[in-house]
This record gives C-alpha cells, structure tokens and sequence, in this order.
C-alpha cells in the first residue's frame, strides 16, 4: 500500500487513527498498541502477506537475542560470539534476498557456469528494519538499550510510517515515546502538524517529482536502447532525475514524519535541504541523515573512524560509503555511485586538513558549484540501469556526441522539460525546508548535526501556524497531490532498497 494511494489516504489512515485512539480511551494500553501493530502489519501484507512471517520472526529472534545480551551473568565472550553469531544470520537473510542473484550472476561471469536461484522477490523494506534491529543487538550487547517489553519492541520494528523506506528510527527514540502515557490520546496540534505535512509530501512526490520523472525517464531510456544522447538531453536528464529524486525522498520523508506525528511520535529528521550543502561531507549530513547517522555509529566508527590517522581515516571513509553504495542495491552501477562518494569524501577531508594548514578557504559558492557536480554525476551511476549506460549518459554530459542543443531522442518532453527543472532546482536550493516551515512546532526530532538557520523576513512569512490562511493552502497543496494521482501514480524510489 503506498502512502500516494487513495485506499491508504481514505480508508486505512482514518480508519487505523480513529481505532486506536478510540482503543487509547475505552481499552487496555496493550490492546491499542497491538491494534496499532496488526494495523502496521497489514499496510505491508498489502504488498505481499507471505513476508510477514519473515519480518515477525526476525522481530521475535531480535527481541530474544537482545534479552541474551542484556544478561549480566554471561561472561562479554560468550555475549559477543552471541552478537556476531545473530548478527551474521541477520545478513545472511538480506544477502539472500538482496545480493545472492547479483553475486551468483558474477560467479556465472567468471566461470562461464549458469547457475540459478530462480526468481527472487525483495521484501519491501527489508534493508531498512534489518538497519533497526541490528543497531538494537549493538546496543543491547553494549549495555546501552533498556529493557523493552515485546509489545512496544514489535510496534517500534513495524510502525508502518517507517516501515518500508525510513527514516531508520534508533529504539531509543521510539519506544521512549510508545511509552508515554500521553500516546494513546489524540492532540489536535499533532494531528494538524501530520497532516499539513503528509500532504506537503504529497505535492512533492506526485506534482513535483512524478513529472520530473517525465524528463528523467526518457532521456535514461534513450540512453540505455543505444541513443547516443545530446548535450542538452544528457544535461536534461540527469537534472531533472537528481531534482526528481530530491523531491520523491524529501516528499517520502515528510509524508513519513507528518503521520507518525498524527499518532503523537516524532521521528528524527531525515531530510535536511541537502542540496544547498558548500561540500560532499555536508552533504551527507543533510541527506538520508539517519542512514548517514547508522554507518557512521555502527561502521565507521567501529572500524577506527578517525583515531588512527589520516591514512587510515581515508580507508574507513571510503569502505564506509562502497558498503553504503550496496546497501542501496545489489548491482554495479550502486558499488561505482559509493565507491564515488568514498573518494569524493576522502578527497573534501584531505583539502580540509590542506586549506586549513595554508588558511585558505574556497568561497561557498564555488564549494556549493563543485558539491553538486559531484553529486550530479554520481546519481547518473544511481539512475542508470547499468555502466554502460551510465557511461553513455555522462560521456554525452561532457560533449562527447557533440554539442547539440536539440532533443531528437525525446519527443514527448513536457513543457520542453526546462521550466520544470528551473523551478524544481530554484525550490531545492533556495526555498526553506520543512523542518524549517513547521519549526515551531517542532516536527522532529531535535537536531544534532546541524545548527538551526535564521529565516529573514520573507521565509519568516512561510512559517506554519494553525490559522486559516495555512488551513487553506494546506487544503490547496493536499487536493493538488490527491489530483495528480489520477494521471499517473508511482513507488517512492526509495521503496526499491
């Protein structure tokens, strides 16, 4: 069931809210949150009911492995065999579904054998929960997770806002809050705060996004037939997917937040206007911050981090973000777009150390020019649905099929395809967030990585407030994204992880 669907918006979302606040105030605590967690299981059996069995034994085998590691009568040995041990069996059941095609395919390459798994189906979400109760095990094993009772422990794993595409919600962010005695009753300025926010997400996936996906799609497509693209299509193309991707996560993201906080929880944030960032680490504190937040605690850091000199920083950076590129996707082009970002990271830290040795600093907007041609160029490995075509897209983004500014490839370009990335590109760089629009209400989680920006007078302006002017745009905004459905409906592209 996607978020952008009319049986989510009009049955299951009205219908889950009103049950479980009605079980809040006339049931057991316990019978509202195992209605809200049936509830979670059925938005994702809407997909494929027969993973459901996976995803409730991994939950039961995850709650039952961290009460082993929260014993204080096992010595740390046999705790840690018992982490590395539940650990590795978790993988191993991602491998299989996510990567044992792609890494067979490369045996088949190699030897020249045809072996075969047949077809298998990837389990939606499974990259993300997998991301939850590993970093559980951790804590629990370190002594740093409290003891959870299994009720909350199943909503925190499947909570449905969170439950297919992130954000990658630590435990002791939710379960804390599914613990208050006030999550069972309604309050108006949560529900208002969801739901201004839901449907600005909306307006960002099927208005926004969708149609930049009518200029990506195309020029990717021609790409990969064997087009040799022009200047201009190229250039078309891999803007319009890298605004199209901005606004289809960033949309994801506040659709996300706004209906955990119709049920009085905040996720933390996940989104933070990333392509306004003077430099690639900035960047990656901007966007997808809780996967960034998850490699650096659980991977980076465990490998050394930074505490074994600047050699050996630069390994950890660029292992770190070749393992982030295949969690995204078990292919090539995902192993080259983090394999980029590792060099593209090694590369901004050893400037650093220079031009802070020399007290040379490059102007931001030369920095924010040179992060976004980076980014740029590793989406098209992203996008591209392999390297060849990749490598076609960007040779053309250089003039390697000449210097055309004509578009034979792409006859059915919307409105010339232009005007819609300029306004997309003006709103992803200059128009304020919304965590920056909600601020006042504070939609998320307190934000750790990044400094809170003074808004001038205008942006000031754009602030929400429950009144009726914001009633009203919101009803405009929210009717605009529940228009657009009927013309065409897409996934999230992140539900593909």
């Amino acid at each position: 069931m996607l978020f952008n669907s009319y049986p989510f918006m009009f049955a299951f979302l009205p219908v889950t809210l009103a049950l479980f606040f009605l079980l809040g105030r006339f049931a057991a605590r316990d019978v509202a949150i195992g209605f809200l967690t049936l509830a979670s299981v059925f938005f994702y059996a809407w997909w494929n009911w027969i993973y459901i069995l996976l995803i409730l034994a991994e939950i039961a085998f995850s709650f039952l492995v961290g009460r082993q590691l929260e014993r204080t009568d096992l010595q740390d040995r046999h705790r840690r065999l018992i982490l590395t041990g539940a650990i590795a069996l978790i993988l191993i059941v991602l491998g299989y579904f996510k990567y044992a095609n792609f890494f067979l395919g490369v045996v088949n390459e190699l030897s020249g054998t045809q072996l075969s798994l047949g077809l298998i189906i990837l389990p939606l979400g499974i990259s993300f929960h997998t991301f939850q109760q590993i970093a559980y095990l951790v804590d629990a094993y370190r002594r740093s997770a409290k003891h959870y009772r299994f009720v909350d422990f199943c909503l925190f794993v499947t909570f449905f806002p969170q439950m297919i595409a992130g954000p990658i919600v630590h435990h002791n962010e939710a379960i804390p809050q599914i613990r208050r005695p006030g999550f069972l009753t309604p309050r108006g300025i949560n529900l208002l705060v969801g739901v201004s926010l839901f449907g600005l997400g909306l307006f960002k996936k099927t208005v926004i996004a969708d149609t930049l996906a009518q200029v990506a799609n195309p020029a990717f497509n021609a790409a990969y037939g064997g087009a040799d693209l022009t200047l201009v299509e190229a250039w078309m193309g891999a803007l319009a997917y890298s605004l199209q991707l901005y606004f289809d996560f960033s949309g994801y993201s506040d659709m996300a937040i706004g209906l955990a906080r119709m049920f009085n929880v905040r996720f933390p944030a996940n989104f933070y206007s990333p392509y306004k960032s003077v430099n690639i680490a900035d960047f990656w504190r901007r966007w997808h911050m809780t996967l960034s937040r998850f490699l650096r605690d659980y991977l980076y850091i465990p490998m050394g981090g930074n505490r074994r000199g600047p050699a050996r920083q630069m390994l950890n950076l660029f292992l770190t973000m070749l393992l982030g590129g295949l969690w995204h996707g078990a292919g090539w082009t995902f192993i080259i777009w983090g394999a980029l970002h590792g060099i593209f990271l090694a590369a901004q830290r050893l400037w650093s150390l220079f031009a802070k040795r020399r007290g040379f600093m490059l102007p931001r907007p030369v920095g924010w020019f040179i992060t976004m041609l980076a980014v740029m160029a590793a989406w098209v490995y992203f996008r591209a649905p392999d390297v060849d075509t990749a490598h076609s897209v960007l040779s053309s983004l250089v003039g390697a099929n000449g210097l055309g500014l004509k578009t034979p490839n792409l006859p059915d370009l919307p409105l010339d395809g232009w005007p819609v990335i300029l306004i997309a590109g003006l709103l992803a760089t200059l128009a304020p967030n919304s965590t920056e629009i909600f601020r006042r209400y504070a939609p998320t989680l307190k934000l750790e990585t990044l400094a809170k920006r003074h808004l001038g007078r205008l942006e000031g302006r754009l602030e929400w407030r429950p009144v009726t002017v914001w009633a009203l745009i919101a009803g405009l905004v929210t009717t605009a994204g529940a228009v657009a459905i009927l013309g065409w409906q897409s996934e999230f592209l992140y539900f593909q992880f």
